[in-house]
């Protein structure tokens, strides 16, 4: 693996790879609970000053009402990235202590009562609106509501198109797009191989409030009275109790071309589910899911990682990555940072973009069935024991120690990491290269240790430990100085997405049925 890098690496080099590197694209989505000061779910509706949760670009919900979610446009350097990200928070900050609430501050939920009483997110009665809403129903029929309050952080990224010209072997636009698409299918298959360290290095979920698994058993064990963890746990939220589903086990998407991930993945949203299928569709009236297919849509899939492209109005994802191809690729696959106030921090993202490029040069034969099965294992092994000294993973049909396997990995990138600051003129990519080879060394060093160690120090559960930080970095969103343009202009952003969104309800000219039947029959 590291001689193929390290050839790619130098053929780039010999190309005058200069500024090939430079102006990569960079957006986060970040997710975060809306609470109250005794740290419960905020019952209240999305706050109209913040905007329109469907038409507004950067601040929406996810899941539930109560489940913010903040996304930049991408820029093309990280630091531009969590300004920008900062400038929401502040923002928003503002506005919920006026109503006294604020965001929770990691990825697994604050306490939760009763399933049924966590809100689903709502979009206005227009037609897309509606969709959506029916849409998060289905999600609580088929795996719960408490699942989908899980926060985490996203991180787009692309390559600039300096890199692709010097990259690929072909001046033709429509050869290059297909050259492009198969390199960033090759770095999410290896993304899918060697994506473990993620989690192993940022995960910040290793305890959870009883209160999650709503009275389910579980293997993990008691932290405190109201506390569960895994003592050597990495990030529950990438377990099977959080965002790797049981229920998705069998669905088959095919990382091995665009074609094969598009049609696996259309087949699964076109194909009745028996389970689904007792659930029902419409029932008295009431709508329970958009329909008893294997995924509703597309996005149902979770997946640590995938193929983007942005959509144009009406559009299903996978018309749009056939039509014009990978855009940029979206890493599902962090923790919201309890340690940080945004969730995520520069020396991070710069990590996990020399991982990406790792995964870019490095051959990506196709994903075999064996490899599947190691994948998943793997991951979950990582996500519940990763801290386990002597951990063995699966590799190639062989036992590979974690420590050993990550060492391999973190000394291939050291060639990448140069070359990155090469081209950015800073040392920034080998100093976060650096700090995660510090966590290798001791792995009390990682976020879900430290995590664990300061609950124990401080003798708080998860649920004080989380209340803390969350009143911390609130105070800290509170007190960043937010610029008066910048203030104007969310608040611009708000009224005008308030505005899109009553269009959008005005100029809705068939009914709900008819517009759903559009949406699944159409072609691409």
């Amino acid at each position: 693996m590291a001689k193929r890098v390290e050839q790619r690496l130098k053929r780039l080099r010999e190309q005058g790879c200069v500024d090939c590197l430079r102006n990569g694209r960079h957006g986060i989505e970040k997710e975060s609970l809306r609470v109250t000061p005794k740290g419960r779910i905020a019952l209240t509706p999305h706050p109209g000053s913040l905007g329109s949760a469907l038409t507004h670009d950067y601040i929406t919900t996810d899941y539930s009402e109560a489940l913010l979610e903040f996304v930049t446009p991408p820029f093309t350097d990280v630091s531009e990235t969590l300004a920008n990200l900062q400038d929401l928070h502040a923002f928003t900050a503002r506005i919920l202590a006026a109503d006294d609430e604020l965001l929770w501050a990691t990825s697994m939920p604050c306490a939760i009562g009763e399933d049924a009483g966590i809100p689903i997110a709502r979009y206005g009665s227009s037609n897309a609106g509606t969709m959506r809403h029916i849409y998060r129903h289905g999600l609580a029929h088929r795996y719960g509501r408490a699942m989908q309050v899980i926060s985490g952080v996203h991180y787009n990224f692309s390559l600039p198109e300096n890199f692709w010209r010097l990259f690929s072997d072909s001046r033709d636009p429509e050869v290059l797009r297909e050259q492009r698409d198969t390199y960033y299918f090759g770095l999410i298959r290896n993304f899918q191989r060697s994506g473990w360290l993620i989690p192993f290095l940022f995960g910040a979920s290793p305890a959870v409030c009883k209160s999650f698994l709503q009275g389910r058993s579980s293997h993990f064990e008691a932290f405190d009275e109201h506390t569960l963890f895994e003592p050597w746990g990495t990030s529950l939220r990438m377990s099977d109790i959080g965002y790797k589903n049981k229920n998705q086990a069998g669905l088959g998407i095919s990382y091995n071309d665009l074609k094969s991930y598009t049609d696996s993945l259309e087949r699964a949203t076109r194909t009745p589910d028996p389970e689904y299928e007792r659930i029902g569709v419409e029932v008295d009236g009431e709508w329970r899911q958009l329909n008893s297919n294997m995924l509703q849509i597309e996005n149902e899939y979770y997946s640590f990682i995938r193929p983007k492209q942005p959509t144009r109005p009406g559009e299903r994802p996978v018309h749009a990555l056939r039509r014009r191809g990978v855009e940029y690729i979206e890493v599902r696959a962090l923790d919201v940072s309890a340690f940080d106030p945004l969730g995520v921090h520069e020396s991070q993202l710069r990590f996990v973009e020399a991982f990406l490029i790792y995964c870019l040069l490095m051959d990506s034969p196709p994903l075999s069935e064996q490899e599947e099965r190691e994948i998943d294992v793997n991951q979950q092994r990582v996500a519940c024991r990763g801290r386990q000294p002597g951990l063995h993973l699966l590799r190639d049909g062989d036992n590979q120690r974690l420590d050993s396997w990550a060492r391999e990995i973190l000394t291939d990138m050291e060639g990448i990491c140069e070359l990155l600051d090469a081209n950015h003129g800073e040392q920034a990519y080998s100093e976060a290269l650096r700090a995660q080879k510090a966590k290798l060394d001791d792995p009390d060093c990682t976020p879900s240790a430290r995590m664990l160690a300061e609950m124990r120090e401080r003798g708080e559960g998860f649920f004080d430990y989380a209340m803390r930080l969350s009143q911390a970095h609130m105070q800290h969103h509170l007190k960043h100085p937010l610029s008066a343009e910048s203030e104007q202009r969310l608040c611009t952003l708000a009224e005008a997405s308030l505005a899109a969104q009553r269009q959008r309800e005005a100029d809705d000219e068939v009914d709900f049925h008819t517009y759903l039947t559009r949406y699944f029959t159409a072609t691409g």
